[in-house]
């Protein structure tokens, strides 16, 4: 256990942020797996929405941090697919 104030400070702040960054990265695995979802059931127009949402949700995760710019890129390239209407 921390003794220094600073660092008994440093630690709340942790959990905090830890706890943020945890529900961040819940909604981008929630909005993932819709997207996935309403694809397969051939919802196009709810899942091209869906599909801008996590896109949205990517960029904002990435701009904080929370992940890493290129796994927001990567992933915006996989789920581009859903953005375009399909014959």
């Amino acid at each position: 256990m921390a003794n220094l104030k600073s660092s008994k400070k440093d630690i709340r702040n942790i959990a905090k942020r830890t706890a943020r960054n945890r529900s961040v990265r819940s909604k981008l695995k929630t909005l993932a797996k819709n997207v996935l979802r309403l694809s397969t059931a051939g919802d196009h127009p709810a899942a091209k929405t869906m599909a801008q949402e996590y896109i949205s949700a990517l960029d904002r995760a990435a701009k904080v941090k929370v992940i890493h710019p290129n796994k927001a890129d990567r992933h915006k390239s996989t789920f581009s697919k859903y953005l375009v209407p399909q014959a």
